[in-house]
């Protein structure tokens, strides 16, 4: 838990009372790889916060996994419109690799939010960035072409591109395995002669 406590003392203040009030709405959990987080189908009761290793959120679209996130070390992860709605979940959330969580439980969560203050805007924070990365990634479709989104997230996410394999790597920038490895291996090759001429 001393992950998360650093991460909400990052985002808001905090007292120890509203610590111990929000600990009754927490879950530790641990998932193996290629464990299901949340199905497709499902309601989504909670807020995922990733303590140790990382998962992906992605939908089937004929038979193929279509990737819409990735979420590491310090990340939440949810589906905020089943979350925030009680609707049935679009998509799935699975682990890659084995993960710890902790499990924020959307009733006990929102009962220790009437009698905290703190707790309430807590949440918010969390909806807000989550809410905000989704959107980041969408934006890279609207924005740039597959060689700039590749760009894009080697300069600001480059863990992606350092644990995520290269076929879901595609997938998730909506190009075939293929061209994403010529556009890598360009990249490679023109930042290696750029080394080596300065």
């Amino acid at each position: 838990m001393k992950n998360l406590l650093k991460y909400i003392y990052s985002l808001t203040d905090f007292s120890d009372e509203s610590w111990k009030q929000l600990q009754g709405a927490l879950t530790k959990r641990e998932f193996k790889k290629n464990e299901l987080l949340l199905k497709e189908g499902e309601v989504c009761n909670a807020l995922f916060y990733i303590d140790k290793g990382y998962c992906r959120s992605y939908y089937s679209l004929d038979g193929i996994a279509k990737n819409t996130g990735f979420y590491f070390e310090n990340d939440l992860t949810t589906n905020i419109n089943s979350f925030g709605s009680g609707q049935k979940s679009m998509y799935n959330i699975i682990a890659c690799e084995p993960l710890t969580t902790i499990i924020f439980n959307k009733e006990p969560l929102f009962q220790a939010a009437k009698h905290a203050p703190e707790i309430e805007i807590l949440g918010r924070h969390c909806i807000r960035l989550f809410a905000a990365k989704q959107e980041e990634f969408a934006n890279l479709f609207k924005l740039y072409a597959a060689k700039d989104r590749l760009a894009y997230l080697e300069k600001n996410h480059p863990m992606l591109l350092q644990r995520v394999p290269l076929s879901q790597l595609a997938s998730f920038l909506g190009v075939a395995r293929e061209t994403l490895s010529r556009i890598r291996n360009r990249r490679v090759n023109l930042k290696f002669r750029d080394d080596c001429h300065s």
